[in-house]
C-alpha cells in the first residue's frame, strides 16, 4: 500500500477544472517530484493533499485512510513553501521548534530535536541567530528543519529552491536527496525546474492542464517522453511528422530507424540532440550550421537542413563546427522516440 494515494481527485475553481480526475501513488520512503508549466495544477495538487484545498471529487488517502474529514493539523504532513514563511520576530530555534510546541513537546525534548535538526541541515549552533540575518540558503535550511521537526509522515515541498541562485540550488538539491535518503523521508515536491526535479526525485510526474501527462523514473521520462508536449516541456525541439513503414520512419529529414514493433502509419518523432551525428557533408543529410550555444559540458549546434524544421545536435567542446560550416547529419536509432498523442 502506498503512503499517499490520490484517487480520481478533481478540483474546479471559477468554472475551470484545475485538477481533472488525477490518480497518483507515492510509495513510502520515496521522493516524487511533480513538474509542469504554470497553471498545470501542480500546486493545487499539493494543497489538496495538505487539506488547504477541498477536492470537488475523488479521495486523498494517507496510509490507506481517507482524509476528507481530517483537518490540516491532524494529517501528519509537513509543508514547506517557496518563500519559507519563517517568523521574522523569532530566532532560529523558536522557528524550528514551532511544530514541536504545537504538538506539546517538552522543553528539553524540543531543544534536543532543534539542535539535532540544525546539525543535520548544516547549521550547527545557529539556535540564537536572528532570521533576518540569514542568507537565502540559510533561511531555506531553517524552513526545512522546521518542516522536519514534528517528524511528518509525508513532507511536501512547494517550489522549495525557487528563490535561490542556480549554484546554490544545485548544491542544496544534492544535500536534500542525501538527507531524505538518510532519514527515510517520504517526499512530494512540486517544481517548474526540470534539473531540480530530475536530480531530487525517485519518480517524476509531468502535468498538463490538470492531468498527468507522464509518470516514471527520471531516466524513463528523460529518455522516452510519452508525447510531444512532454518532449517540448523538457526542452527537446527535434520533432517532425513521419510515416512509419516497417522499421523506418519517412520524414522530411530522410528515413529514420524506429524500434521494432512500432505502430505503422502517421505519427510524430523526436530525435534527441545526442542522436544527431555530424558527418562529412557528402555522407549524410546536408545542413548549414546556423548557431552555436555553449552549455557547459557540450555545445548545442543548430543546423538548417534543405527542408523541414531546424535541428539541434549535441557536440563535444572541441568538436563543434563553426557557424556557417557545411556538414552532413546521420541519425542514431536509439535516440529516435516515436511520440504519442
Amino acid at each position: 500500500m502506498p503512503l499517499l494515494q490520490l484517487d480520481a481527485v478533481t478540483v474546479r475553481l471559477g468554472g475551470r477544472t484545475v485538477l481533472d480526475s488525477v490518480d497518483l501513488a507515492v510509495a513510502e520512503h520515496r521522493t516524487v517530484c511533480v513538474l509542469g508549466p504554470s497553471g498545470s495544477g501542480k500546486s493545487t495538487l499539493l494543497r489538496v493533499v495538505a487539506g488547504l484545498q477541498r477536492a470537488d471529487a475523488g479521495r486523498v488517502l494517507l496510509a490507506g485512510q481517507d482524509q476528507s474529514a481530517v483537518p490540516v493539523h491532524r494529517r501528519g504532513v509537513g509543508l514547506m513553501f517557496q518563500d519559507h514563511q519563517l517568523f521574522p520576530q523569532r530566532d532560529v530555534a523558536r522557528n524550528v521548534a514551532f511544530g514541536l510546541r504545537m504538538r506539546g513537546a517538552r522543553r528539553a525534548e524540543s531543544e534536543r530535536t532543534v539542535a539535532e535538526l540544525l546539525e543535520l541541515v548544516g547549521l550547527p549552533g545557529a539556535q540564537r541567530r536572528s532570521v533576518g540575518q540569514l542568507s537565502g540558503g540559510e533561511q531555506q535550511r531553517v524552513a526545512l528543519a522546521r518542516a522536519l521537526a514534528p517528524s511528518p509522515r509525508l513532507l511536501m515541498l512547494d517550489e522549495p529552491l525557487g528563490q535561490l541562485d542556480r549554484s546554490l540550488r544545485e548544491r542544496l538539491v544534492v544535500e536534500l536527496r542525501t538527507l531524505f535518503g538518510r532519514l527515510g523521508t517520504t517526499v512530494l515536491a512540486v517544481t517548474h525546474d526540470q534539473g531540480e526535479a530530475f536530480a531530487l526525485a525517485d519518480r517524476v510526474v509531468v502535468m498538463r492542464e490538470g492531468r498527468i501527462a507522464q509518470e516514471g523514473t527520471p531516466l524513463e521520462v528523460w529518455q522516452r517522453p510519452a508525447s510531444e508536449f512532454v518532449a517540448r516541456f523538457l526542452g527537446f525541439d527535434n520533432i517532425v511528422e513521419a510515416t512509419v513503414t516497417g522499421e523506418h520512419a519517412d520524414t522530411v529529414w530522410g528515413k529514420l530507424p524506429v524500434p521494432p514493433g512500432t505502430a505503422q502509419g502517421r505519427c510524430r518523432v523526436l530525435i534527441r540532440p545526442g542522436g544527431v551525428r555530424l558527418v562529412p557533408a557528402a555522407d549524410g543529410l546536408p545542413c548549414e550550421v546556423v548557431g552555436r550555444t555553449f552549455r557547459g559540458d557540450h555545445v548545442a549546434v543548430l543546423l538548417r537542413p534543405p527542408a523541414g524544421p531546424e535541428l539541434e545536435a549535441s557536440c563535444g567542446l572541441g568538436a563543434a563546427p563553426e557557424t556557417g560550416a557545411r556538414v552532413g547529419v546521420s541519425f542514431a536509432g536509439d535516440e529516435v522516440v516515436v511520440l504519442g498523442e
